[in-house]
């Protein structure tokens, strides 16, 4: 894989126990269970985490300075929704965080709804959240890499607005990397504009390759004034030692979704956004695409990650993963269940097949 390709794992951050499969235990958001997770990551390999936000669960700024302070190469990769933050607001926690962790910190933008009624939110509308999302995340960039902001928008503005302390220039990085995902009309207008990182879930690889091609040509017409939009993955690696082995975990584990109704893996099905119906909708062209992208998970239970998964013995998923990387990925965020085991298994598995 190209030297630039970057691969993170997911850390939960939920209040209930049994994550998509994950083992119960009364501990499994405990600081011990988390950091132990985190410190795997920089043993086995990974450059960090994303962690998952939504009303209800932990907070994703707390989880990830806690996780910072604890490690000394664990890169947090942040969920925020701008229904919960102000600009500035964010700016600042950001910038701090940035520097306390010189230089660790990486954001998630997330525009999908949630239970707005809950934190206050009003924005329901696609057009208008999506919308505040590019506004926020361009106001937010110039908070960063600007002093004395003053801006008057549609929804956020500031007057002589510095945030101290200044985000501190390393090499190419001018501040933290924004990811974003979403595949709606109005997603891919934001992330053509405004995004540094797309994220897709895990599709087809035709499918990655169209909305790549997309994305990049809307850049174009829209006249991004920033570098070149980049693409990542976010899907389910299930690794096992061998093909044979992995085929039959696999369907193992999709048969305990079916018998539970996909209790405590359905943390998308709430409000199904455009790019998770895309997913679902794979169910129809098969049970297996390409070499080894599983659907049938979507059909009791999966959402977002856990929908598709690429299924196999460390040399297949690798060999899949290398035609997404040939597409234009470089951005992987993988994870399967038990957490700590596959962090484990997979850093020292299937990232040294991805290094060579």
């Amino acid at each position: 894989m190209s030297a630039n390709s970057e691969f993170l794992w997911y850390i939960p951050n939920d209040t209930k126990p049994g994550h998509r499969g994950d083992a119960p235990s009364d501990t499994h958001n405990s600081l011990d269970t988390l950091t132990s997770q985190a410190k795997a990551l920089e043993d086995h390999g990974w450059k960090g985490a994303l962690i998952g936000a939504g009303w209800g669960r932990p907070d994703t700024f707390t989880v990830a300075t806690a996780l910072a302070a604890r490690t000394t190469t664990f890169e947090p990769l942040v969920a925020i929704r701008p229904g919960y933050w102000r600009p500035a607001q964010f700016a600042s926690a950001a910038a701090i965080l940035d520097h306390l962790t010189g230089g660790r910190l990486r954001i998630n933008i997330v525009s999908g709804k949630d239970d707005l009624a809950a934190y206050g939110d009003s924005e329901g509308d696609q057009a208008s959240r999506y919308a505040r999302t590019k506004e926020f995340m361009r106001l937010v960039r110039r908070l960063w890499t600007e002093e004395n902001v003053t801006f008057a928008g549609e929804h956020f503005g500031v007057t002589n607005s510095t945030v101290a302390p200044a985000i501190a220039v390393r090499g190419d990085r001018r501040h933290p990397q924004l990811y974003f995902g979403g595949a709606s009309d109005a997603a891919e207008q934001v992330s053509a504009t405004e995004a540094d990182i797309q994220m897709f879930w895990g599709e087809p690889l035709e499918g990655v390759r169209e909305r790549i091609e997309r994305l990049k040509a809307l850049s174009a017409t829209l006249d991004r004034d920033l570098p070149p939009l980049q693409f990542g993955l976010r899907i389910t690696t299930l690794v096992r030692d061998t093909t044979e082995q992995a085929w039959a975990d696999a369907e193992v584990k999709v048969a305990e979704m079916a018998r539970g109704q996909g209790e405590r893996w359905g943390d998308h099905r709430r409000v199904v956004a455009v790019g998770q119906q895309r997913l679902f909708d794979l169910q129809n062209q098969g049970e297996v695409l390409d070499d080894n992208l599983y659907t049938a998970p979507g059909k009791f239970g999966g959402g977002g990650a856990g929908t598709t998964w690429l299924v196999g013995s460390a040399a297949d998923v690798a060999r899949s993963l290398r035609k997404y990387q040939d597409l234009g990925i470089t951005q992987f965020v993988l994870s399967d269940t038990p957490y700590l085991a596959e962090i484990k298994r997979q850093g020292d598995q299937l990232l040294p097949l991805l290094r060579t």
